[in-house]
């Protein structure tokens, strides 16, 4: 099960993953704010379609209130 490291930036003007940071993170732009989970939703929703995995296979493993965040991709 691979784990990747995210940054949102929520409250983007759209939903995109940006690309890798030089450390390795992949940064993630979000139109969601940060409020009852909705960002969180969108990002599973966002990662699901990038790595064409169903949304039930996308999890958040770390970070579910922070905007460093650490995913887990199930097989």
């Amino acid at each position: 099960m691979p784990k990747i490291k995210i940054r949102v930036l929520p409250r983007s003007s759209k939903n995109e993953v940006i690309g890798e940071m030089s450390d390795g993170t992949l940064k993630v732009k979000l139109t969601a704010p940060p409020v009852d989970g909705a960002a969180n939703d969108s990002l599973i929703k966002l990662l699901a379609k990038y790595f064409d995995k169903p949304k039930s296979k996308i999890k958040i493993a770390a970070g579910a209130t922070s905007k460093n965040k650490t995913i887990e991709i199930l097989d």
